[in-house]
């Protein structure tokens, strides 16, 4: 049996599609349809490690946990990791395939549509509806005779499409008729319906506006979905991080502790921070100067494709300045992954794996060292937490579980992480540093904070004395997927839709 198929396509990047994908996949899983989600390609540093090690985009893995399953490389068989303004490393398959620039990249679509189509047709032939995400929008003109991600797949796939546009940046109208009458005439005929994302206010008030768009447009309006806050669900990009100071988190002045995070400029998996902004009276902030450094419980320098590149930033914005002083004046400093790096005494990059600089000086805030190597590192991973005589003295002998995504091989003293299993084969290496008093560490594993008791061991170390009986992040991040999908089924036409992708 080959699957049915629905694709939801967007006006513009950031219009919502990756959420309506996820919601989709819930509602349908909830339902006992066997549904997955698909992405042929996606462009954003904030990643996930499949069971084999395979790399997807963090949106795919997302939409799979949605839809109750363990994420699969075919769910996202291109990922684009910009590492400069127009250079990127591919992964194809799930693996690292080459660094390109973006014109040489399309010179490539004969080889990476055939991964995009193969992919798909596996799903198609395991599941009974697979969700499809586009990307940006359909109607970028100059792009179109290149598309491997958007109306092309729709067309491969004879998918119905529904378009998505996103109100509260206004312009609704433009958004999504204007797409709609810039598509071919073949393309047209494949959207089925609009969808109106990110609505706030009185829904009586946009009654004439879907009449409007379903004369004009000739497609029905299957939903005006409402404008969601409070979800504990990771970004797709780093979009997120650049309004950060403008979201839900709680305000500085209502948090017994602060903490800051450095928003670099290639950060990858800032994702890995959202449990901690889920308890009380913690607030997260993202920043980019010393103007907006404060002061701070903690800072934390998150993971960045380029680590050399990044680190020369922090010098050149005196932001290297600011953590290695608040770090003598006693302050607690993280680093994940390229932050870890970052936090040690040297980078050594011999082979130019990640630029052309052969070395360069950490912070100098641990006694570890990094070289670079040309084999990537992806693992999920498990591990148990080392005694340190500090705050993470209380948890030792613990599990913790996360992944790893990074090039270097780091040596340091010790390490405070006894990893047991990669991608759920035994093993037997340390991870992390960590300084004598506990306030300076950093390890490789990203999604340590999602530990309930790691992360609030840390927090308290800090002086948090808030109640440890909320829920746990995986809770939080259920209940979320719930309410994302409760939302969304209760604001769509669900029997036009039920016809459009049953009936197509």
């Amino acid at each position: 049996m080959t699957a049915k198929t629905l694709m939801i396509q967007g006006s513009s990047s950031s219009a919502g599609k990756s959420l309506l994908v996820t919601a989709l996949c819930r509602i349908y899983a909830r339902g006992g349809i066997r549904v997955a989600p698909f992405k042929a390609q996606n462009m954003s540093n904030n990643a996930a490690v499949c069971a084999d090690g395979s790399e997807i985009g963090r949106a795919q893995a997302l939409q799979a946990v949605a839809a109750g399953l363990s994420p699969t490389v075919d769910m996202n068989p291109i990922l684009i990791k910009p590492e400069a303004d127009s250079r990127s490393q591919i992964i194809l398959m799930g693996r690292p395939w080459r660094t390109l620039e973006a014109r040489t990249y399309y010179e490539k679509k004969a080889i990476l549509w055939q991964s995009v189509t193969a992919a798909l047709e596996r799903l198609r032939a395991s599941y009974e509806l697979v969700i499809i995400e586009g990307a940006g929008s359909p109607a970028e003109l100059n792009l179109h005779a290149n598309d491997i991600v958007n109306m092309a797949v729709a067309c491969f796939a004879h998918s119905p499409v529904l378009l998505v546009g996103d109100i509260d940046r206004g312009g609704i109208f433009a958004q999504l008729l204007g797409t709609l009458w810039l598509l071919q005439d073949e393309e047209r005929a494949l959207v089925r319906g609009f969808l109106v994302n990110k609505f706030r206010g009185d829904l009586s008030l946009f009654k004439d506006g879907v009449n409007i768009l379903e004369q004009k447009g000739n497609v029905p309006v299957l939903g005006v979905i409402p404008y969601l806050h409070g979800l504990y669900l990771p970004d797709e990009d780093a979009v997120a991080v650049e309004v950060s100071a403008s979201s839900d988190h709680k305000p500085v002045s209502a948090a017994s502790i602060e903490i800051v995070v450095l928003s670099l400029p290639r950060i990858a998996n800032f994702d890995d921070f959202d449990s901690l902004r889920s308890e009380s009276d913690i607030s997260v902030r993202y920043v980019s100067s010393v103007k907006e450094f404060g002061q701070p419980d903690a800072v934390i320098i998150p993971g960045t494709k380029s680590t050399m590149a990044d680190l020369d930033w922090l010098r050149k914005t005196g932001l290297a300045e600011a953590i290695v002083q608040f770090a003598h004046d006693g302050g607690a400093v993280v680093g994940i992954c390229g932050g870890y790096q970052m936090l040690g005494e040297t980078i050594l990059d011999p082979e130019q794996v990640e630029s052309t600089v052969r070395s360069t000086e950490g912070l100098r805030l641990l006694p570890m060292q990094t070289r670079f190597l040309a084999e990537k590192s992806t693992y999920q991973v498990s591990a148990i937490l080392c005694r340190n005589n500090d705050w993470l003295d209380a948890i030792a002998g613990q599990q913790v579980k996360g992944y790893e995504i990074h090039m270097g091989v780091t040596t340091a003293r010790g390490g405070w992480l006894e990893i047991t299993k990669r991608n759920g084969e035994a093993a037997h290496t340390l991870d992390g540093a960590m300084s004598g008093d506990g306030r300076i560490w950093g390890c490789y594993l990203h999604g340590i904070f999602a530990n309930d008791d790691f992360r609030r061991a840390w927090l308290h170390g800090l002086g948090w004395r808030a109640d440890s009986g909320t829920s746990s992040h995986v809770e939080l991040f259920q209940q979320s997927l719930d309410e994302l999908a409760n939302a969304v089924e209760s604001s769509l036409d669900m029997d036009k839709l039920e016809k459009i992708i049953w009936e197509s």
